[in-house]
This record gives structure tokens, sequence and C-alpha cells, in this order.
């Protein structure tokens, strides 16, 4: 008979470590990594806001992460630091750029090499864009992403189009996640065997047509069987 056996915390960090190294915009050697019963908090220091994504996004790749607490600190190298009005004419540009976030819908201010970026999109893939073409932003500490996802569609198929999206999709077990939906609201839950599963559930989610509103309380449950 097979049994469960959960990867261990120091399996767990060991694996994160090796991500984080093999991660080429990150340097490892700068990121700490504690682990408990599957939570993993990263700390110490980047050069950059991306450097902090991409040490974050890597994270999530591994299997056996079924949560998350980032506590990296954006520390910027001598020459990289910019004043606040810099930055704010920078992201505005980058976002005025962008072929996919419409034009004037995005406003953005920065405070301390904090962006905010405000506003109102039609789509989650909109929001999602603007917030990343302000991430490379040179000077840029932290992005707080508060645009508004207004829908001019209605949500009368939302429960559908989700379903039948899960089903499509490779990564995704639709067997395992449970859609429920109020008006242009989506609650998602159910368990899945990673966090990268965890996060597409998500995406694919806020991409059916109508929702302004994704709570995804779906579990990480990673094990393998012996």
């Amino acid at each position: 008979m097979k049994s469960t056996i959960e990867k261990s915390d120091a399996d767990l960090k060991n694996d994160i470590l090796s991500e984080l190294k093999f991660e080429p915009n990150v340097r490892s050697t700068d990121i700490g990594v504690l682990v408990n019963h599957g939570t993993v908090t990263l700390n110490g220091f980047a050069t950059s806001y991306s450097e902090k994504w991409d040490a974050v996004r890597a994270t999530k790749r591994v299997a056996g992460v079924t949560a998350l607490a980032d506590d990296i600190q954006v520390k910027l190298l001598d020459g990289y630091c910019r004043n606040d009005g810099d930055i704010a004419a920078a992201a505005a540009n980058q976002i005025r750029w962008s072929a996919t976030v419409p034009a004037d819908a995005v406003q953005t201010t920065v405070r301390d090499g904090w962006i905010t970026l405000e506003g109102e999109v039609e789509w989650w893939y909109q929001k999602n864009d603007a917030e990343k073409a302000v991430e490379d932003v040179m000077g840029v500490k932290g992005v707080s992403n508060q645009i508004v996802i207004k829908p001019k569609l209605s949500a009368d198929k939302i429960d559908a189009d989700i379903k039948s999206a899960f089903e499509r999709n490779a990564l995704l077990d639709a067997g395992k996640i449970t859609v429920e939906t109020s008006g242009n609201k989506v609650t998602l839950t159910g368990k899945v065997r990673n966090y990268a599963e965890k996060e597409e559930a998500e995406r694919v989610a806020w991409a059916a047509p109508g929702v302004y509103s994704v709570d995804n309380q779906i579990t990480v449950k990673w094990a393998w069987l012996e």
C-alpha cells in the first residue's frame, strides 16, 4: 500500500535556495529563507523591485510551498536612486506606451520610491499589465496596484466560462476546484498540488468576461507517493 510523504521543511528550504541560485536576476546570497510546515518567509535585500519579485516568483514555483510571506526589502545600489518626480514620469511613460492598457485609464503617484497605481479598467489583464509596465523602472522600491476592474459585460455566464476554462487548462485538475459566483464576484475553493496551480486558477478566473473580484481560498496540499 502506498503512503503519502510530505516534503520536510529542510528539503523545501534547500529546494528554494537552489531555485533562487538558478534564477539569473536574483543574488541568492542576499536572500534569507525560513520554512515552517510549508509556509515560507523570504527576507534580506534585493537591489531592485524586479529582482525582489523574481525571487518571489521563483519561490512560488517550488513544489511544497503552501504559503509565502515576502519580507524582502529593496536596497538600491549607488547610482540607481532617483527622485519621485523622475520615477513618476518614467512610470507614466511606460504605461502610456503599453499596447494593452487603455489611454488615460491609470493614474500614477510616487512617494519615497513606492508607486501607487489608481484608475479603472475593464479587464484584469489590463490591471496586471499596468503593474508589469512599471516594475522595471529604475529607482522603484515597490508597487501598490489599486486599479479597479469594472467590466462592461454581463455576469450571466461567469460560472460556466470559468469551469470550461479550467477543464481546458493543462496545468489544472478541474475536478479539485470549486467555483462559486455571486454577480461579478468569484470565490474559488478546493485543493491543488502547488502554489503555481493556485495562482494559475486565479489567473484563469480573472480572465473570464465580467469578473471584477476573485476570492482565492484554494489550499495547497503537496505530497508525493512512496
